[in-house]
């Protein structure tokens, strides 16, 4: 009897709701790469994708965010908003053939421009305006695609009040705004840049990203994006910034995402891969310490495996 008194007290508890499952598109037909630093996670072409789609519906995971990897790149980005780029017609299929299943979109230029910036580059700058202002195109066309949430990650400054205001000028006035809030120029991203081909070819995004060592900067970004038009602020990375987001979900009681990142993802996978750890054991543990610390949602690349379980 003892389990059942665990549960009977337990004071949080992980649900298959909670999670949102990250996926890559590329071109092509019948393309499933799996991603060399991050097994289990593949790159898949649009009808894999809907394939895939097709299991996480079935497990009951209410939401994917997607991001794409165009056939061809320019210093500008402009497959991110070309009305009939990748991600678009992603979101055309899956709202088609699965509409209940919501469709979140990342809005940024990173995986979209040559030289793997989220923004327009000029020199060794990162231009703010001119970039937010091709962020609001390409939030636009993921709207007119039918996505149900738009996800700017790029952190310039102004861009949720130009999306919000871009947004409600074409007739968008519905469509929520997930914004990376306090997201961290971190270490931790690195498997994400292999699986979307959009690691920088120079620099770092510390101009427009937060420093590791900054609380109170994550509270007055949050609290901006808030002001601006955000429906759902997100905390980036999960696991080194737990801090934040009690802090964030205790200040502002606004719906509070984390992403539970591809660098942490790939240590659990290797660690367990090696025997090290109790693979599942320290996944549902991890998912369990992000819910605990406030995260109404939870981005991350285990959310297949852990909903199997939470439905077993």
């Amino acid at each position: 009897m003892r389990e059942p008194l665990r549960a009977m007290v337990r004071e949080t508890a992980l649900a298959v709701d909670d999670l949102i499952y990250p996926m890559f598109v590329v071109p092509g037909k019948k393309v499933r790469n799996e991603v060399r630093s991050m097994p289990g996670v593949f790159q898949l072409s649009m009808d894999e994708l809907l394939n895939e789609c097709e299991l996480v519906k079935k497990l009951g995971i209410p939401a994917v965010i997607l991001f794409g990897i165009p056939e061809h790149k320019d210093e500008v980005g402009s497959g991110a908003y070309d009305p009939h780029g990748i991600i678009q017609e992603s979101v055309r299929l899956l709202k088609k053939e699965i509409p209940e299943l919501v469709v979140i979109t990342d809005v940024c230029l990173c995986e979209y421009t040559s030289h793997g910036h989220c923004g327009i580059v000029k020199g060794d700058d990162i231009l703010n305006d001119e970039s937010v202002a091709l962020l609001v195109k390409e939030a636009v066309t993921h709207a007119e695609a039918g996505a149900d949430i738009v996800a700017p990650s790029d952190m310039f400054d102004g861009r949720i009040k130009a999306i919000r205001a871009g947004l409600d000028a074409n007739g968008f006035i519905h469509t929520p705004i997930m914004s990376y809030a306090a997201k961290y120029a971190s270490g931790f991203y690195g498997p994400f840049r292999d699986a979307a081909e959009s690691a920088p070819q120079f620099g770092d995004r510390r101009s427009h990203q937060m420093d590791p060592a900054n609380s109170e900067e994550a509270m007055r970004e949050v609290e901006l994006d808030i002001l601006e038009g955000a429906d759902v602020v997100m905390v980036k990375p999960a696991l080194p910034y737990l801090d934040i987001i009690r802090r964030v979900k205790d200040t502002f009681r606004m719906p509070t995402a984390a992403y539970n990142v591809s660098g942490e993802y790939a240590m659990i996978k290797a660690a367990g891969r090696n025997g090290w750890i109790d693979e599942t054991r320290v996944m549902m543990e991890t998912l369990l310490s992000i819910k605990r610390a406030g995260a109404d949602m939870i981005l991350t690349y285990h959310a297949m495996e852990a909903a199997k379980l939470l439905n077993a």
